[in-house]
């Protein structure tokens, strides 16, 4: 186990620097700008199509449950794929995927034809996360891998913040918001060919070539794997919860509570996520310090159970204050790039990249579930006693899958899963 240190030295600095770091951070900040722009142009895309008044959140939220059901069946995909082809072919597709999808969206004039692209959109947005941390902790040692994936999670939360900007602009138009994520994805292509593949990927191909890879249904043929492997889902449902309820619909929470000053989703989705590039980088650095995952992740939780408390006491506030509550809660829930470590950690070689592809795309798939069942208490209780249950449920289920979890920071990632 490394000794604990808050910062790298520099020839940890230049270990860390490689291409496969660098290019997976620029390509995690083009997946979360594209990611968010539904949450950022829900309101005047949908406009533009022609809808008002309820039907913005309800289509709005269909949007994206779209997004994320692509993600859901787009992480088992390109996990598999990960596994059983290489981790530069999951970089390769997804980007691709995506970035044509992106291109598309900007042309679309009915609601069907929007909710089938940001399916596709989805799908393709899948690979590039768990593709990128699985790659990164393979080429990194266990002493620095730490700062690698905090590195491309703290570089790539940074896409919501220029996508808010950008989408959020009065002056740019909702379609040209589009084109512009599926140039920059297309554009990144160019960078992938300085990438190597995964040594460990390559020593298992041709040194245990008789090992199974990539095969998905093996997490739940055993209790143990499968286990671990709903622990790690599990413990990022408070991320998606914040992201996919109280800052999507931020402008309407703001309503009900009734605070004083316009809050536009698009600056709520900028604020949520430049705290989460500081969570992000805390998280990260902290998990190197105490050399602990588990204990950072529960703070981190406990950190978001407060600023959701502080979200619903925040009646009659002022507009600043409550952008103010909303950029701690992406502090709270910057524990991603520890959580999607912790699930790359938890496994062989021959399931890494479907454990790290999948877990974070399971997470972003619970954003269904999520607001279906929001979607129900809201009819039932209202607005606000709704998505306090909801986020309630959510919050219960991270602390207890947490606390089955085994502690994986300093752990040697060289071994495959008996399967």
């Amino acid at each position: 186990m490394s000794s604990p240190t808050a910062l790298p030295s520099r020839s940890a600095l230049r270990d860390v620097l490689q291409p496969a770091v660098i290019v997976g951070a620029l390509g995690y900040f083009v997946d979360i700008y594209d990611l968010t722009l539904v949450s950022i142009l829900r309101i005047p895309s949908l406009r533009s199509l022609g809808y008002s008044g309820e039907a913005l959140i309800n289509h709005g939220l269909d949007l994206l449950n779209w997004q994320m059901i692509g993600m859901l069946f787009g992480g088992i995909f390109f996990g598999v794929l990960g596994d059983k082809v290489g981790r530069l072919a999951t970089l390769f597709g997804s980007i691709l995927l995506y970035s044509l999808a992106n291109l598309a969206n900007g042309f679309v004039h009915s609601l069907d034809a929007y909710l089938v692209l940001r399916f596709i959109a989805g799908f393709g947005l899948a690979g590039e996360l768990g593709g990128s941390i699985t790659l990164v902790s393979e080429v990194l040692s266990k002493e620095t891998r730490a700062y690698g994936t905090t590195l491309v999670a703290t570089v790539g939360v940074l896409g919501a913040v220029v996508g808010g900007l950008v989408a959020g602009s009065p002056h740019i138009d909702w379609r040209t918001s589009y084109f512009i994520g599926g140039g920059l994805g297309l554009a990144l292509l160019l960078l992938r060919v300085s990438v190597a593949e995964s040594g460990m990927f390559n020593q298992l191909k041709t040194q245990a070539a008789g090992v199974s890879r990539g095969r998905f249904f093996a997490l739940f043929t055993d209790w143990t794997r499968f286990n671990k492997y709903v622990r790690c889902i599990l413990i990022g449902l408070p991320s998606w919860f914040v992201v996919g309820v109280l800052v999507t619909l931020s402008p309407e929470f703001a309503r009900a509570l009734g605070i004083v000053g316009e809050i536009k989703a698009g600056y709520a989705v900028s604020t949520l996520y430049l705290g989460l590039t500081a969570g992000d980088l805390a998280s990260g650095l902290l998990s190197q310090w105490l050399g602990s995952r588990r204990k950072v992740v529960l703070g981190f939780i406990l950190l978001t159970v407060g600023w959701i408390a502080a979200y619903f006491l925040s009646a009659g506030a002022t507009a600043g204050w409550f952008y103010t509550v909303i950029f701690f809660l992406g502090v709270g829930i910057g524990y991603w790039a520890v959580f999607v470590t912790i699930g790359a950690e938890q496994f062989g070689t021959n399931l890494r990249a479907t454990v790290a592809t999948t877990v974070p795309n399971f997470v972003r798939g619970a954003v269904v579930p999520i607001t279906l069942g929001f979607k129900v208490c809201k009819e039932h209780f209202g607005l606000l006693p709704g998505a306090m249950i909801v986020g309630g449920v959510c919050l219960a289920l991270a602390l207890w899958a947490l606390h089955g979890l085994e502690e994986t920071h300093g752990k040697d990632l060289d071994y495959f899963e008996p399967v």
